[in-house]
């Protein structure tokens, strides 16, 4: 365009440009996006508090047991938060919309939360357990987080069918693992619990996706967990035997469950196969 006063060629400003212009839908983050970044968040948290509240006071000799006794329970604490993100964000996300990015960053969350953290927690452990071998735990969260890693990539390229998960879900992985640690066993039945869950976690036994009642009593149990860690971390009376009723609960849901599945589908061949028969009878 020409100026009519000077004659030169000019160009709109910016502020002439269309303020109106959309944001590419890729770039904009929804209210389930901000959920599962609140997941992430939690989880990256958790490795701080293992690493300056564990970690580090053993590293340098330190004897306040109590600090790391708070560590731990801020840790898995922050673990039941993210599982809260990670819970909800979905069904914020079936309710309203999600971006174009939330699988993704579902995922990648989802590695942090539940994948990084709970095998430095194991990693620690072995580090800081009197009975534990550093090495021997240290494969041992490798074999965490790859079991995560492995899980979350065929979430992500496997349809099953509607309301099933195939595998432990990560988030039910994650806390099985941190509360077998946190149940002070011996320490090769410590790892043999650690490598089970990892291998549930891949496995194809088939869980219920938490939807409904089942996300409430989900989110309850969350809630109860997260009162006996506290409990525990402030020397309340009996807390160290309501932290290991608790963990052993977990852990017995997480043996539990494969088993209910299990016989399920038996008993849905069964009836198939007697259909089956049923109808080729003149």
């Amino acid at each position: 365009m020409i100026d009519p006063e000077t004659q030169a060629g000019w160009v709109p400003e910016a502020d002439d440009v269309d303020d109106d212009e959309e944001m590419p839908l890729s770039l904009r983050l929804s209210i389930a996006d901000t959920l599962t970044l609140g997941n992430a968040t939690c989880g990256f948290m958790a490795v701080y508090f293992t690493t300056t509240g564990i970690l580090i006071p053993h590293l340098t000799g330190s004897q306040e047991s109590g600090m790391a006794r708070h560590s731990a329970a801020t840790a898995v604490i922050l673990m039941l938060c993210a599982a809260v993100f990670d819970l909800f964000d979905g069904l914020v996300a079936r309710k309203l919309r999600s971006s174009p990015m939330g699988a993704e960053l579902d995922n990648l969350s989802d590695l942090i939360s539940f994948g990084l953290a709970p095998a430095y927690f194991v990693l620690v452990y072995g580090m800081v357990a009197d009975d534990a071998h550093q090495r021997v735990a240290a494969v041992g969260a490798i074999v965490v987080l790859l079991a995560v890693v492995l899980r979350l990539a065929r979430f992500s390229c496997v349809t099953v069918k509607d309301g099933t998960f195939q595998g432990m879900p990560s988030p039910f992985g994650a806390l099985t693992v941190v509360s077998i640690v946190l149940l002070e066993l011996p320490f090769a039945a410590t790892l043999m619990a650690i490598l089970g869950t990892a291998w549930l976690m891949v496995s194809r036994v088939e869980y219920p996706k938490p939807r409904g009642r089942l996300a409430g009593a989900m989110l309850a149990w969350i809630v109860l967990s997260m009162g006996l860690l506290a409990a525990w971390a402030f020397d309340a009376p009996s807390g160290q035997l309501l932290l290991q009723t608790g963990c052993a609960l977990q852990l017995v849901m997480g043996a539990v469950i494969p088993l209910f599945a299990t016989a399920r589908r038996v008993n849905n061949f069964r009836d198939n196969r007697r259909e089956a028969r049923a109808a080729q009878l003149p």
